[in-house]
This record gives C-alpha cells, structure tokens and sequence, in this order.
C-alpha cells in the first residue's frame, strides 16, 4: 500500500480546504445558532464538485476514488460539522444505494441530478424503537396490483426534509419468510401522497444540517420503486452502512484536525506563568497526543479507502475507523476544549462548537459499542 497522494488527491485537500476557510468559516457559527440549513451553500459545495464525487462521470459524477472523497469530507469537517455532514450522508447514504443498486432506468432517473447540489436524497433507515437494530424496523411495506402501500415513521434522517431534498430510500418490512421479517428498500419521491417529511430541530450538534422524520399514511408507489429485489432491503442498508462508515470517520479526523489547530494557535498565543501555554509541558504533552491519535486516525483510515479503491474487503477496517476516528474526535476536542479553559465554554470559540459537534460520532451509522460488535465478528474467527 502507497498512502502518498497523487496530484490530484492534493488538489482536492487544497481545493476544498480553501473554499471552507472562504465561504463556510465565516458563517458556520452564525448558521449553527440560527439551526438554519443553507442551500447557498450547498449549491456551493455542488459546483465544487463535491456531491457524486465517486460515481461515474457518465452518471453526472466526478469518477473519483474513496480517498478523494475521503478527503474532501475531511477538510470540510475540519472547519464545520454540518457542511461535511451534508456531504457525507448525501454521498454515502444519498446516492450510493441508488448506484450500486438501482436499475439502469433508476440511475438515469436520479443520480445525475443528485451529482449536483442542487437536489438532496435521504436513507430511511431508523425508526423510533429500531435504531441500533435495524431488523426492528416496524415501517411496513404491501404489495398489491403492483402497487406498494407503505406505512410507518422513520426518523433522524439527513438532508430529506430541506426545500432541495426530492425523495428518500426507505427500509420496510415487505413480507415475512421462514419465520423471519423480509426486508426491502423502497425508492419514495417527494410530494407522493401522504409522505410528509418534518424538520427536526432543538439538536445538540449539527445544527445546521438537514434532519428529518418521516410520516407515511398509506403512501402508495409503483412496484418498480424498489432497489434491488424483494428482500434485498437489509443487505442494501448494511452495505450502505459500510461505505457510510468510511465518511464518519472522516468526519471523526476532520473535526480532530480542527480542533487540534485551535487549541496549537491558543496556546501559542496565550500567555499564562509568565510564558505561552505551549511551553508549559503538560499541555505540550496534550498537543503531543492529540498529534499521535491524528496521525494514527489518519493512516488507519486512508488504509481502509485503500482497501476499497483496490476491490478488497474492507468492511472490518471501515468499522475500525470509524470507531477510532469518532473516538479520538472526543478525546481531542475534550482536551482542546481544556486547553483553552473557561473561553472555551463560551460560544464566540468555535472548540465549543466542535465539542458539541463530534458527540454524534459515537452514535450516528452504529454506535461505538456496535462497532465493537462488527470488529469482534471478524477478528474472532480470523486465521
């Protein structure tokens, strides 16, 4: 394995780095304070090209590698949480299943318009009572006269109830076999009759990303609104999830590398004991740490995008980083945050934003302890 990056791979870093330094620094607190969701922006983002950036270019994408995405997730989250959010989950949970599953006429329908900032698709996977375990799922889904009839709820759903999100892939239970819930991943548009997505709002971080819960009273869709095949629905979502794991933890090192520059420059610049803060060795032991765990994160994760770019396995390494990136994400903003004492409880520091931030890596596409449960399934049995 070769982790140097190509010209390219340090073109996008330096592209996209400079365009959330410009545009997205100057009004990401702003933003978080007003919850709002900014469609400037993420037309923005889209004319960067950073929406579709691994589907093909015959499908309106960028034809780009994991590792360029990976990136550019990385120095989106290393300034802001939300815009690397909206990225991410459009990228990995948006249009993934629609390429990797959908049918040719499915892909020429939406992933082209889905490439370009312009138009938003959520994953409904999550229900009230099923997150962590998705074979919970309650959302039925009937099929009759080749129509689907669909009812149930699901919610914490990213970028699916903005003015610009057009529709969303939505698990259901489609039947029952063997004594065992079918699974199906149904394709629902917006406007369809009785489908009404609804803007969460009162959240801890993310704040200015897109987050829904959606309704279905009777939602009726063709037979052929259907990703895959009948039954195919748990393996498209698990499979999602492991692509989505990838950019997690790219959030994970973004919001790490961001918080480390902060606390570097303030203890640089402040003066306590007659000396910087950086020269008093127990917070130069910090940054020393918080260098380490980054650098690791890092390495631990190209390695994992490596693995997929390359067509190998790499499910067990995608939730290794993901738990580590997420992980280190809290322990680096709790020791950024000390760094910077009493102003960095104070909301005119972006720490405390970052602080709040990176708790739902811990939680978002698996939790901490159901990494732990996938990692364990494949290290067990391991020759």
């Amino acid at each position: 394995m070769n982790f140097e990056l190509s010209e390219e791979q340090t073109f996008i870093r330096e592209s996209v780095r400079d365009f959330a330094e410009r545009e997205i620094k100057p009004i990401a607190q702003e933003l978080d304070e007003k919850q709002e969701f900014s469609i400037e922006l993420t037309n923005k983002m889209g004319e960067m090209g950073l929406f579709g950036m691994i589907v093909p270019q015959e499908y309106g994408g960028q034809g780009l590698d994991y590792i360029s995405y990976i990136i550019a997730v990385e120095e989106l989250a290393r300034i802001d949480g939300s815009q690397a959010a909206t990225v991410a989950a459009h990228n990995s949970l948006g249009v993934n299943p629609l390429y990797y599953f959908g049918s040719e006429e499915q892909r020429r329908k939406y992933v082209p318009q889905l490439c370009t900032g312009q138009a938003l698709w959520g994953f409904g996977l999550t229900e009230p009572e099923a997150g962590s375990d998705s074979r919970a799922t309650k959302t039925s889904g009937v099929l009759e006269n080749d129509k689907w009839t669909i009812n149930g709820s699901k919610i914490f759903i990213t970028n699916a109830s903005s003015e610009i999100s057009i529709g969303s892939t939505v698990q259901v239970v489609s039947g029952e076999k063997d004594g065992k819930k079918e699974f199906s991943a149904l394709i629902v548009e917006r406007g369809t009759k009785g489908f009404t997505a609804k803007t969460m709002h009162g959240k801890m971080m993310w704040r200015a990303s897109n987050t829904a819960e959606l309704f279905f009273d009777d939602v009726i869709v063709d037979g052929d609104a259907i990703l895959g095949k009948r039954g195919d629905g748990s393996k498209i979502m698990l499979n999602t999830l492991d692509h989505g794991r990838l950019s997690i933890a790219a959030m994970g090192l973004g919001c790490s590398q961001g918080a480390f520059e902060m606390a570097r420059k303030y203890a640089n610049e402040r003066i306590q004991f007659g000396q910087p803060l950086s020269k008093i060795q127990v917070i130069a032991n910090k940054l020393a740490d918080m260098a380490l765990k980054i650098e690791l994160a890092r390495n631990l994760l190209y390695k994992a995008c490596w693995l997929k770019d390359n067509g190998k396995p790499f499910a067990k390494e995608a939730a290794m980083s993901k738990l580590y990136c997420a992980e280190i994400a809290n322990t680096v903003t709790y020791e950024a945050l000390q760094i910077h004492g009493g102003y960095g409880l104070m909301k005119d520091y972006a720490i405390e934003r970052f602080y709040r931030d990176q708790r739902l890596l811990q939680i978002g596409e698996g939790t901490s302890e159901i990494q732990r449960m996938v990692i364990s399934r494949y290290v067990i049995d391991e020759k």
